[in-house]
């Protein structure tokens, strides 16, 4: 219980005091005029309140991530409250909040546009395909999952395939409308429902006198699985995540201050890794331990059935609807960010304005005929794929990031150090994974170690040689 207690607090303190060094690194300045004020055009670029984009950055980064990812990543024991912590401050707060504010200074860009401007054209190629592909996935996962849970809701005749449909239509509606329509109307109401519903379980785990194991390192997972690197990859959104990279510049498009994105895009993360703590938590305790959960989960379908059943006990039967239509809430309102992520990224690239309505249609409907056809494999690979994707473009963003900061001569070792971190996570995890190269541990640990170093060292030469040339040319 204390160590919950206690994490709670340093995500807190991590927000007042580390997310200021990030902004000051940054160099935010309010006399900037802001995209959403110089670009407004009704459709993508719209300024709204500071209050309000927060809520919606907050659903849009919120998928399943924060929820299922960290049940799973219970199954390590408390040694995942260390990575929801100190990864949500140190590198899914820098990474989100660098990913917003760059897209800010580069006119609202996309993801891959501004990696890009940073890293080259080779990475910005690299990008612009691989970003729409995770895009496409998070889309599809972020199908799957909640039409599931609304099946097991409603009558039988009301299945999966049929919520699949309906999910798909609303997409479609919410990717294509102006974004303050739906999402900005209807996205603050979602996020409030999310953090209420958070707190509920947290107050129901401490109250009810459920007991929450202490922080150790000890690999607790029943199946002894390492923690190193699947932990770190099956944690994702609510650690680090590359998805809000992909997300942060739909609200970039509607700050109207340098100053708005402290508390919008690393205080969003925060806000999110609160979230996971909290089912982390809850999962490790309800059950009594790992070993129990992992039976659980096995036995009745995976974290759907977790969430299902901690909601209603501890919230009762209204509270426990409410808290699974948050749940629901949750993936599908950024699985439709996702295919308008997409479908901007394209837009960027092909240089197609946005304004006219066949112009979106032209490039959001194949993408949902794509979406539709991957939405008929099996749920588990797509997410061992989304995973590892979504872990690695966590980590080129950081890279971007660190040379952004290198380049106007800040302390990019804030950026840097996690970007390294990230590398050797992801390289390592797609060496030893099944749908990876299946490599031995013994081979595969020192090869991701070493080419994280070996990224490290090129970058540090390329940053030094971008430096003097800038001096040169200044």
């Amino acid at each position: 219980m204390i160590s919950f207690l206690l994490s709670i607090v340093a995500l807190v303190v991590g927000y007042f005091i580390y997310s200021k060094v990030v902004e000051k690194a940054f160099g935010a300045d309010e006399n900037i005029q802001t995209p959403a004020v110089r670009l407004e055009d009704g459709v993508d670029f719209v300024p709204m309140p500071s209050w309000k984009i927060f809520l919606i950055q907050f659903l849009n980064i919120a998928g399943l991530g924060p929820i299922f990812g960290a049940i799973s990543g219970a199954l390590w024991g408390p040694a995942a409250f260390l990575w929801i912590v100190l990864g949500s401050i140190f590198a899914g707060g820098v990474h989100d909040y660098f990913s917003g504010m760059l897209s800010v200074r580069h006119d609202g860009a996309s993801i891959p546009e501004v990696v890009g401007h940073y890293l080259g054209g080779g990475f910005k190629n690299f990008m612009r395909v691989f970003s729409v592909i995770v895009l496409v996935l998070v889309g599809v996962v972020f199908i799957t999952g909640p039409a599931g849970l609304l099946a097991g809701l409603t009558p039988k005749s009301l299945d999966k395939t049929f919520w699949i449909y309906v999910i798909f239509a609303y997409y479609i509606i919410a990717t294509l409308v102006p974004i303050d329509k739906v999402i900005g109307k209807v996205y603050p109401i979602f996020g409030i429902v999310l953090l209420i519903m958070a707190i509920g379980v947290s107050a129901g785990i401490i109250f009810k006198g459920y007991h929450i194991p202490e922080i150790a390192l000890t690999n607790m997972h029943p199946k002894g699985l390492p923690i190193w690197p699947l932990m770190f990859i099956t944690i994702a959104c609510g650690a680090i995540s590359g998805f809000h990279s992909t997300q942060s510049p739909l609200m970039a498009r509607c700050i109207t201050s340098e100053k708005q994105g402290r508390q919008i895009f690393y205080g969003a993360m925060i806000a999110e890794g609160i979230v996971a703590l909290i089912w982390a938590a809850a999962a490790m305790a309800f059950f009594g331990g790992t070993a129990e959960l992992g039976k659980a989960m096995a036995e009745n379908g995976g974290a759907p059935y977790v969430v299902n059943i901690i909601s209603n006990t501890l919230l009762g039967k209204v509270g426990g609807v409410l808290a699974i239509l948050g749940v629901v809430a949750c993936p599908v309102t950024s699985g439709d960010t996702a295919f308008r992520s997409a479908r901007l990224t394209i837009a960027d690239v092909i240089g197609y304005k946005q304004g006219p309505i066949k112009n979106r249609l032209a490039i959001s409907l194949p993408l949902f005929i794509i979406g539709f056809i991957l939405t008929k494999i099996n749920f588990d690979i797509i997410w061992r794929y989304f995973a590892w994707s979504n872990q690695t473009l966590a980590m080129i963003v950081l890279w971007a990031s660190a040379m952004y900061l290198a380049i106007k001569n800040k302390f990019h070792w804030i950026a840097t150090v996690p970007a390294t971190f990230m590398t050797a996570v992801s390289i390592t995890y797609i060496l030893v994974a099944p749908e990876g190269f299946k490599m031995a541990a013994s081979i595969a640990y020192p090869v991701g170690i070493a080419v994280a170093v070996a990224a490290l060292a090129i970058f540090l030469v390329a940053a030094n040689k971008k430096v003097k040339n800038n001096n040169v040319q200044a």
